[in-house]
């Protein structure tokens, strides 16, 4: 076996024994319950979510043993409750890849090599499907941010065959969209009373937008382009830029607040020519 290999089955060991230290030990890891967890959870996936985005990889190791730490920690309170251990977890997903990828070659629980099944690989959502699900969307969590929400429906209903036939087809959605959305503004600015018509035209608008923004990243998936890695990076420029026009104008004894358009725009350019 590789020595990389046996430091991993060892640092996995050093892990489950100090969390079994601390699970008697320390009273507050004693009192943590699945639920205690969750929220706690989230906070470190979106942590190690940030450091995949600015490309940080310290920082990425340093999150992701934090979200180990949790994956093992409910592991182990389910098994003092007596619902389910740290194997089954392991090889509940060992078991599910196998049957996953029946057309590659994978070993048993003894680490003994299993010949493929079969020599095509299976279309993934419709093996999902055979699993029991009644809906291919099923798997999409309906807490997922939105626009995370809107590539993972797209990208399951794509793999059950519901897909444009090419880019220029979903190029053409946007531009549909777009048009259907500044019809709908229109009406909306055409009303000059204050009633419920003029919400029910509120309401159309912001349905158009959200067609068009699902178009958009509909669009950006078939040009090999990920929506909310783009937004990520687009709020973190401007996190950076903006941060820059507010410690500029700090630094010439500006008050932001009062300084005009073409002054903030200024600065803006400035944090633009710096390449932040």
């Amino acid at each position: 076996m590789p020595d990389n290999r046996l430091q991993e089955e060892k640092s996995l060991r050093w892990l489950s024994t100090i969390l079994d230290i601390l699970r008697r030990d320390c009273p507050w890891d004693r009192e943590q319950t699945i639920s205690s967890l969750r929220y706690l959870t989230i906070e470190e996936v979106y942590e190690l979510s940030e450091a995949i985005t600015a490309g940080n990889y310290d920082e990425m190791r340093k999150e992701l043993g934090d979200l180990f730490l949790h994956l093992l920690f409910y592991s182990k309170i389910a098994d003092d409750e007596g619902r389910f251990t740290t194997s089954d977890v392991i090889d509940g997903i060992c078991k599910k890849l196998i049957a996953r990828h029946p057309h590659i070659s994978l070993p048993d629980r003894d680490g003994v090599m299993q010949p493929a099944r079969q020599k095509e690989p299976p279309a993934w959502e419709k093996v999902k499907m055979r699993e029991g699900r009644h809906s291919v969307l099923e798997g999409v969590p309906a807490t997922l941010p939105p626009l995370v929400k809107a590539v993972r429906m797209q990208e399951k209903a794509a793999g059950m065959g519901f897909e444009f036939r090419d880019v220029s087809d979903a190029h053409a959605k946007v531009e549909e969209e777009y048009k259907e959305l500044i019809e709908a503004l229109e009406m909306m600015h055409n009303t000059g009373s204050k009633n419920l018509a003029d919400d029910k035209l509120r309401d159309h608008a912001n349905e158009e937008l959200g067609d068009l923004l699902f178009a958009i990243i509909k669009w950006a998936r078939f040009e090999g382009l990920n929506a909310d890695d783009a937004l990520s990076a687009a709020n973190q420029k401007f996190y950076r830029r903006f941060s820059y026009v507010e410690s500029m104008a700090q630094q010439r004894g500006l008050n932001i607040s009062d300084m005009s358009l073409e002054q903030l725009t200024a600065l803006w350019n400035e944090a633009k020519c710096s390449n932040l």
